[in-house]
């Protein structure tokens, strides 16, 4: 197989099972080096590892648990979790390391790996990048026979983490009386969703709800919300929420069935955090895809919205830089430091009903926050031509001028290039699109 510099993506090693590096030999390699590189023969080196419901989970859960035993690491298996509580459980637990084994809103055919430290973080890139070096040239330390880990099986760890979220909501409010629809995109959160929601008082609906290895995210999930918005006005819900296969994501589908993604959620839990004191400085972090209605709108509460590039650790990065304790994706992944060290979508979900169950306001009214700039999104499959960066440059200086933006970038998770055309006015998006298309 080709050797690439970096093994890593923008969200971990991603990719088919049982290709690439997504097979029992690589991630056992992966394991190793990863054991390696933290030094894992230390005393009691303890590493979490959790994943969602995709069947090839089992494969990979069994790669990883032989490598690290080898390495003479302790792995405490969690079975399936969603991937922000290992990052709460890997601090809380004072683990060494933390594992997820999830390809998120990806198909149940490929599937992933990604660390956190033992302060819940993902690693850095130098890390990564040394973890790589270690994995090509397979100088592993290995332990010796009386030295092994040990490998055990934890199987009532769900509560810590539903009590962690259940603690992120107002004390003093209670969802009696709110009718939630809850789309657990048949994925890791199947377990805990509705029981935090339940347990707070709300009447819970439940759908992508059923996991069996193959449908995580199967017409279902953040990244297909017919099958909610459809329960939602089927059931008079007050509100419908959306995540995707290992719960770091959320979308949100109000009472009228409306879509509001992560930029009407980032403009909710902004406005309800200033005003009851709790923001951090005046910085909201989103990334460039972010609309610039939400700009406008947060500069209208005196605030700012400082934009970086597309993952989660980007948005991390520089929430540290601005001293900012809101961000996120449009594609719903929030992130909230006082409770978090990465995207949480339940923890997002309960600081969307602070807001309204504390103003006594019905989900549709979001929507009234701001009126969002129209976008247009593009899938590439093929290779773009090499010169499609001149012909933006001449659309964006003949056509767009002041008035919209182009952003064309790879994905860091799937084999494909994405483009994004903003404008005032959708006229000039479609015009746009138009003279783009023939070159991608």
């Amino acid at each position: 197989m080709q050797i690439s510099s970096n093994i890593f993506g923008t969200d971990g090693i991603r990719g088919l099972t049982n290709s690439g590096y997504i097979t029992p030999e690589h991630v056992t390699n992966l394991a190793l080096a990863a054991a390696t590189y933290f030094d894992s023969k230390s005393e009691n080196f303890t590493i979490v590892i959790g994943k969602d419901t995709r069947l090839s989970g089992y494969m990979l859960e069994s790669a990883l648990t032989a490598g690290f035993v080898s390495a003479g690491a302790n792995v405490m298996l969690l079975g399936p979790i969603p991937t922000p509580a290992i990052s709460m459980l890997t601090r809380s637990m004072r683990a060494n390391l933390g594992v997820v084994i999830s390809a998120s809103h990806n198909p149940y055919q490929d599937n992933g790996i990604k660390f956190f430290n033992s302060s819940g973080f993902k690693l850095s890139i130098s890390d990564e990048q040394a973890i790589t070096d270690i994995f090509f040239r397979k100088n592993f330390k290995l332990a010796s026979p009386e030295k092994l880990g040990k490998a055990k099986r934890i199987d009532d760890i769900d509560g810590r983490y539903v009590e962690f979220v259940k603690s992120s909501f107002k004390r003093n409010l209670k969802l009696f009386g709110v009718k939630i629809v809850i789309d657990s995109a048949n994925g890791a959160a199947y377990k805990v969703a509705p029981e935090i929601f339940w347990e707070l008082g709300a009447e819970i609906i439940m759908v992508g709800n059923s996991p069996d290895g193959l449908n995580i995210n199967a017409q279902c999930g953040a990244t297909n919300t017919e099958l909610l918005q459809k329960k939602v006005k089927e059931n008079n819900a007050d509100i419908g929420f959306a995540l995707d296969g290992d719960a770091d994501r959320l979308i949100i589908v109000d009472n009228n069935g409306e879509i509001l993604d992560g930029d009407y959620i980032l403009a909710v839990i902004a406005t309800d955090w200033k005003n009851r004191g709790v923001l951090k400085g005046d910085n909201i972090v989103a990334t460039k895809l972010s609309n610039t209605g939400l700009a406008r709108y947060l500069e209208s509460l005196g605030l700012h919205l400082e934009t970086c590039d597309v993952g989660d650790r980007h948005v991390l990065e520089t929430m540290f830089k601005k001293g900012a304790n809101l961000g996120g994706e449009k594609s719903g992944h929030i992130v909230m430091t006082d409770y978090t060290t990465t995207g949480d979508g339940m923890i997002a979900a309960l600081q969307v009903l602070n807001y309204l169950v504390s103003n006594n306001k019905r989900s549709s009214e979001i929507k009234n926050l701001y009126k969002p700039y129209p976008q247009k999104f593009k899938n590439i499959y093929s290779e773009v031509d090499p010169n499609v960066e001149n012909i933006v440059k001449k659309i964006s200086q003949n056509i767009l001028q002041e008035r919209g933006r182009i952003i064309i970038r790879k994905s860091g998770t799937e084999d494909l290039t994405r483009i994004m055309i903003e404008a005032e006015d959708q006229k000039l998006i479609d015009n746009s699109m138009d003279l783009l298309e023939p070159f991608c």
